[in-house]
């Protein structure tokens, strides 16, 4: 029974004290020894270490890039117009001893450093436009979707890659050696959302579709006004057209009509008993037909070639 007491005695004391004597470093961290907050050792090297139990304490920090997500601030641009900015960095531990002096822990890092972030977005912001803040010049809209052109700097980079280039190039500056030296290097900063407030971009989007809506109806009564101008031109292009061909079909009936005489005249002169005979002929085309009854006696002059080829 003793014995049993004495191995149970012993093995809460191995779980005990093991955790304070024994720890392990992983290759994707460094561990910083403290002791009644004195910074102490500092481990890179992956493996199984030891350390003073119930004094040293292990505070373990990342090596890889981390990340910070800045709260979203409306900042206004150089025009005094506000944007909503929500932008993101990654940061790297470069020396944990000042890390830890400093900063203390990762969560007070992501303030510090965020702040100061969202201080030099702040002053970039402050002297460029919506344009090369947004990174493109806004358009238009299609069925509520914002159409922006890609603006580009003068040597070819797009204007929101370079403001953020010059955040991060300020925001080291002001965490490194020359500034706080926090032991830290500002690996990127990349702006997520750059737009503007609710209440501003629905006015936008209200004012450019009066300004579209203008536009549209501008377009159409010009076009109307074209419409009504080629359609003008082409009924008095047509009223010309039957103008001249009623003059000319006038003149030719004209003529026409004038040689038709002429021939008949001639073939009076010529013949007078033709043109009688031919007379005559229409005369019994047009009343002697099935509707027609006609009495007369035969010795009429209608009967005349008739009764004799010569009409005597």
């Amino acid at each position: 029974m003793k014995t049993l007491i004495l191995a149970a005695v012993l093995l809460i004391a191995a779980l005990v004290l093991v955790p304070q004597v024994l720890y392990t470093v992983d290759e994707t961290e460094f561990v910083v020894m403290t002791r009644f907050g004195q910074v102490g050792d500092i481990h890179s090297d992956p493996g199984l270490k030891t350390k003073t139990p119930f004094v040293d304490t292990v505070n373990r920090f990342d090596k890889r890039a981390l990340r910070i997500d800045v709260a979203p601030t409306s900042m206004p641009d150089v025009d005094n117009q506000f944007l909503d900015v929500d932008a993101y960095v990654r940061y790297q531990i470069l020396d944990p001893k000042k890390f830890i002096e400093n900063l203390q822990d990762e969560r007070r890092a992501a303030s510090s450093i965020g702040a100061i972030v969202t201080a030099e977005l702040r002053n970039v912001v402050g002297k460029s436009t919506q344009e090369e803040i947004i990174g493109g010049a806004l358009i238009g809209i299609d069925q509520d979707r914002t159409i922006v052109e890609a603006k580009e700097t003068p040597d070819g980079r797009a204007t929101r890659q370079a403001l953020v280039s010059e955040v991060r190039v300020r925001s080291e500056a002001a965490v490194g050696p020359e500034g706080n030296d926090w032991g830290i290097k500002i690996v990127d900063v990349r702006i997520k959302r750059a737009d503007f407030p609710e209440a501003t971009q629905e006015n936008i989007f209200s004012r450019m579709r009066s300004e579209r809506s203008v536009q549209a109806q501008r377009l159409r009564a010009e076009g109307a006004q074209e419409n009504q101008k080629r359609t003008a031109d082409v009924d008095r292009l047509v009223e010309v057209i039957l103008a001249e061909a009623d003059e000319t079909s006038t003149q030719l009936r004209g003529e026409g009509e004038g040689e038709a005489i002429g021939i008949l005249a001639d073939a009076l002169e010529r013949d007078p008993d033709l043109f009688a005979f031919r007379r005559s002929l229409e005369a019994y085309k047009t009343i002697l037909n099935g509707q027609t009854t006609l009495v007369l006696p035969a010795d009429a002059d209608l009967f005349q070639f008739l009764q004799s080829p010569d009409g005597n």
